[in-house]
């Protein structure tokens, strides 16, 4: 009897060891995600340049580890980094993975990345790590180099994606980009993949997962895959808003990268368009996804130019931009070099060094850490969001008692709000400009843009 009860009290206790790093789709909820190439971040010693951004630069994992605190200092609470397995030559981003169980020694060291979470940790900062299960580095059809996939049975059959529609034999089969297509019908395949997600997220005890090219491999993979990582995953899925949601509503991810409402938004804030599409492509939303509030929003990423590409006189719009990203439905994901005025355009301008420019003090750092304090403050992640007025110049919504107005335009406008939530009398003030405060009267309250800033109203 003894033994008995001494087994199921280990069991239980492997049990709860294997389970206390994960972190479920819903604790995500309310993590505010710094998005950075580990190859870009910080080199360690900050000097130096890079004339050759299609290589590597240098960045490390004692770079970033060494920069936490200046990641805290604008709010956020996860981290996403590059892929970590050793890759093939030049494979700096992480995407042409070599050997998936080995980590990648540009980037430093098993210890050095176990160290870098524990100091995450330690700040209640959370890490997704970015995954590939789609295909491995560009070695043409010689796969000797290939761990532990290294045999050709373990591939599709070459061909080449040319037409990128969801769910077609060409999509989910053939190569993308030409690099070999790893077959997970192929049991062994889909077998070390499940093993290799389940020791990588034991081993170095990360929080949330990062899937790349999600819509090249079919939805039953993902099914189970998501089952062994046991955490949240958020997927790229770089389509329309139906293949989007057929991923999550098909339990094959957490969430999705909200590439849809990115493009809106580019739309809205870069080019001019009404800001009622913001409101057309929200309601969409509502009625494709299972659940909007998992979703990954951003509005820079290392696959896009950056907002501020060819764009530098619209600093405005983009702080509406990254208000609406930070505090609309969805967990909020911020590309690194963002805060530091970073106007890099297609891959690989925009995945810069940051080095040495860790400036604390700049506008943009500010402006994050100001907006991610109040979403914490005010719990914005428990609560739906609610569109109160749309027309072709303003947005306005609210989240629990927090109403955000946010404009493209820099000129000055008025509208008076009268579907809202607070009583007659309730005095709402900026939390972005202090003096800046409105009352309720007769059911209804004005608000004004003024030079085309955000504003973020919270009763007082």
């Amino acid at each position: 009897m003894k033994n008995i009860l001494q087994f199921i009290i280990l069991f239980f206790l492997i049990v709860f060891i294997l389970n206390i790093n994960c972190r479920s789709t819903s604790e995500w909820k309310s993590r505010t995600i710094y998005q950075l190439l580990t190859d870009r971040f910080s080199n360690e010693k900050d000097s130096g340049s890079c004339n050759n951004l299609s290589n590597y630069c240098g960045g490390t994992f004692k770079g970033i580890t060494k920069h936490l605190d200046y990641i805290a200092g604008m709010g956020f609470d996860a981290i996403w980094i590059s892929p970590t397995v050793a890759n093939t030559a030049n494979g700096y981003h992480g995407y042409w993975a070599q050997d998936f169980y080995k980590v990648n020694p540009y980037f430093g060291s098993a210890s050095d990345l176990k160290d870098f979470v524990s100091e995450c940790h330690k700040r209640d900062i959370w890490v997704m790590v970015d995954i590939v299960a789609n295909h491995v580095g560009p070695v043409g059809n010689n796969f000797n180099s290939i761990v532990p996939f290294n045999s050709g049975s373990d591939y599709h059959a070459q061909c080449d994606v040319k037409n990128y529609v969801c769910f077609t034999d060409e999509v989910l089969k053939c190569r993308l980009a030409g690099l070999p297509d790893l077959d997970q019908s192929n049991s062994y395949v889909s077998n070390e993949l499940n093993k290799w997600i389940k020791e990588l997220i034991s081993n170095f005890s990360i929080d949330g997962i990062r899937a790349d090219t999600v819509m090249y491999i079919d939805v039953n993979f993902w099914q189970n895959f998501l089952k062994s990582a046991n955490t949240y995953i958020v997927g790229e899925i770089y389509s329309d808003l139906s293949c989007c949601a057929s991923y999550q509503n098909s339990g094959a991810i957490s969430g999705a990268l909200s590439y849809p409402m990115f493009f809106t938004l580019r739309d809205v804030f870069q080019k001019g368009y009404s800001m009622d599409n913001i409101q057309t492509q929200f309601f969409n939303y509502q009625n494709s996804f299972k659940d909007v509030t998992v979703l990954g929003n951003f509005i820079d990423n290392h696959d896009q130019s950056r907002f501020l590409y060819q764009n530098t006189g619209k600093v405005n719009q983009y702080k509406n931009a990254l208000v609406y990203v930070l505090y609309s439905a969805g967990i909020p994901i911020v590309y690194y070099a963002t805060e530091q005025y970073y106007a890099g355009g297609n891959d690989p301008n925009n995945r810069e060094i940051l080095w040495p420019n860790f400036n604390s003090k700049s506008d943009l750092y500010l402006f994050l850490n100001s907006t991610i304090h109040y979403r914490k403050k005010y719990q914005v992640n428990n609560y739906s969001q609610i569109q109160r007025y749309s027309t072709h110049d303003f947005y306005a919504f609210t989240r629990g008692n927090t109403f955000v107005a946010i404009t493209n335009q820099q000129y000055t406008l008025s509208y008076t709000i009268t579907y809202h939530p607070y009583s007659e009398g309730t005095r709402l003030c900026n939390v972005l400009s202090t003096n800046d405060c409105v009352t309720v009267q007769n059911n209804s309250f004005k608000i004004t843009m003024t030079n085309g800033l955000p504003k973020i109203y919270y009763p007082q």
